[in-house]
């Protein structure tokens, strides 16, 4: 059994870490790189940095704070948000990440998950999804969860996985900062369909639902944002009790 990672995120606006509920009422969680250094620190397994706002204001990734968390941070570094080539990749790469998330723009444009792929190494492609439930399934969104697409979020996970995706970032809009736990069914579903790892992102509340999608969603990896800003938990505190419930852990 591989160890199960625990990844803090830093969804960054303007230049600074926010966290909203299900996609909206944003407010202000702290500096990237001072959080970045924090996180280093605190044990974590690896580091994502989404520049939330850039495919919906039709930007690039801000290169200057990736360069600034990539210098605080020692462990793996994946950064996403506004990423739509080849080119793109590259430079967030050499600003220091060592994967790089595709969203609304693989969306668009499924075939730069292969070219990626074929460049950099599936290693260095995350494909990042923001899905909502419906009566029938799930519900892919693009541009931060503003824009509701035609994909099934499973039928998407498979054609990800198909075209080389390395790892699949599967978000609940619906359990987004609700602290409520994640969408176990939709990542076990997914997890069930592909062969590369699933991270879990959305809902993490209290160290249960950590165990829960590890579980029951069969997650490689999980993912939580305000939980650890805001200092409800701390990373050594969820390693703990998942250790002590049977999973490998990386100390």
């Amino acid at each position: 059994m591989l160890s199960k990672r625990i990844i803090p995120c830093l969804d960054v606006d303007r230049g600074r870490v926010v966290k909203g509920v299900s996609f909206i009422d944003i407010q202000d969680a702290g500096d990237p790189a001072e959080l970045a250094n924090y996180y280093n620190c605190e044990g974590a397994d690896e580091l994502v940095f989404l520049d939330i706002t850039a495919s919906s204001e039709k930007r690039k990734t801000m290169i200057e704070v990736v360069e600034k968390v990539s210098s605080e941070v020692f462990i793996p570094l994946t950064v996403g948000g506004g990423v739509s080539s080849t080119k793109d990749m590259g430079n967030m790469l050499n600003a220091g990440a060592d994967k790089v998330a595709i969203n609304s723009a693989a969306i668009t444009n499924p075939k730069l998950i292969q070219n990626c792929s074929k460049y950099f190494g599936s290693q260095c492609v995350v494909v990042a999804m923001d899905a909502k439930k419906t009566n029938t399934g799930w519900k892919v969104y693009s541009h931060g969860g503003k824009i509701e697409t035609n994909k099934d979020a499973l039928n998407w996970a498979k054609e990800a996985y198909n075209l080389g995706a390395g790892e699949l970032l599967v978000t609940s809009i619906d359990q987004d900062g609700q602290q409520t736990g994640y969408d176990n069914e939709l990542l076990k579903n997914i997890s069930d369909s592909v062969e590369i790892p699933v991270i879990a992102s959305g809902g993490a509340g209290k160290l249960e639902h950590f165990n829960d999608a590890f579980k029951y969603g069969k997650a490689d990896a999980v993912l939580a944002a305000s939980l650890f800003h805001f200092r409800k938990l701390r990373i050594i505190e969820v390693k703990e009790y998942l250790s002590s419930n049977g999973f490998i852990i990386r100390k």
